[in-house]
């Protein structure tokens, strides 16, 4: 597994495998009697679910890879999402079901979405005090122009960092620095642009960002925000800290050194991370996807149990494969 490997000065080239001994998901609240019966509800529900509606072609049965996606834990978000109303949560998570297949998010290819990232503007490297994955966004190393191969690949990299986080957490930190550069000194998307993001990020990743931490803020950003305030949900306008010593959040050793407090000193080379990040990933999405069928391919199974910090699922008859020891180690952390 890709873990702390650095170049020849020291310099970390790859993501971190694993949160330090000192950060650790909150503890999650226990459902009240009502919300457990609408989560009850709700699960019945989707397991009678047998195909996806779409369009372009891409209509059909319900396939394994998004029986594994409904897990117990990505209902209740769209449950909390939608302030516990049932029939909201179906029309929502079917509008997910559709919107991935339309979008083609599991068709989307590190080779696809590579150039985008070739100088580093958008990393996975890191976790916050809270055990969330941090993604980092630096719009000064923008390198093409906007296409939709650019909003591809924030999905892409919003896969990615999901299947980073660790057993018990869910959220992650999103870091941005609109740090002007030599090659771009307006860093504010477009209008049109950031609507669609937002647009996809309330709609089909809802309850996923923990926080988001911005700095180096110039004025036509703070203009471009004013902007877009309307059309983001409250909830999340209180996630937003700006121009903060970002050390508060993230353990310093773990912070890129770029921030404000920060000493973790990274150095993006394409052709180290990329590979690094697609490896470390697809061994995470392999050892899911082997619990969840020694689990019985059970919808509505627990996340905790398919990244292994609990040895049994839905279907307590059948034992767990093996737990990597990486996240052996996470979940005597988390324990």
């Amino acid at each position: 597994m890709a873990t702390d490997e650095k170049d020849t000065a020291g310099v970390l080239q790859v993501p971190l495998a694993a949160p330090n001994a000192g950060s650790a998901p909150p503890e999650k609240p226990v459902l009240t009697a009502d919300q457990q019966t609408k989560y009850n509800g709700l699960l019945e529900k989707v397991k009678t679910w047998t195909d996806v509606s779409a369009t372009k072609g891409k209509e059909g049965p319900l396939t394994d890879s998004e029986r594994m996606w409904l897990t117990r834990e990505c209902l209740l978000r769209y449950l909390r999402a939608t302030k516990w109303n049932q029939k909201d949560s179906e029309k929502r998570i079917l509008e997910t079901l559709t919107w991935r297949r339309e979008y083609g998010v599991e068709e989307l290819t590190a080779d696809h979405v590579g150039p985008e990232n070739e100088t580093g503007k958008q990393i996975i490297v890191g976790y916050d005090k809270q055990a969330r994955p941090c993604l980092y966004l630096s719009p000064g190393r923008q390198n093409t122009d906007v296409s939709p191969r650019q909003n591809q690949h924030l999905v892409f990299m919003l896969e990615r960092v999901i299947e980073l986080m660790p057993a018990h957490q869910e959220t992650l930190s999103l870091l941005i620095n609109f740090k002007s550069s030599k090659n771009r000194s307006n860093t504010a998307p477009g209008i049109g642009q950031g609507r669609e993001v937002l647009n996809i990020l309330q709609t089909h990743y809802p309850e996923r960002l923990g926080r988001a931490m911005i700095i180096n803020v110039p004025w036509v950003v703070w203009g471009f925000f004013k902007l877009i305030t309307p059309f983001i949900d409250p909830l999340t306008r209180e996630k937003l800290k700006f121009n903060e010593d970002m050390a508060q959040y993230v353990p310093k050793e773990q912070l890129w050194s770029e921030f404000t407090g920060g000493e973790l000193q990274f150095d993006y080379d394409h052709s180290v991370y990329w590979p690094a990040l697609q490896k470390l990933c697809a061994e995470r999405r392999a050892e899911w996807t082997q619990r969840w069928e020694a689990g019985g391919k059970q919808v509505g199974e627990t996340e905790d149990y398919l990244k292994g910090l609990v040895p049994e699922g839905l279907s307590p008859s059948t034992p767990a494969p093996a737990v990597v020891e990486n996240e052996s180690k996470m979940a005597t952390k988390e324990a």
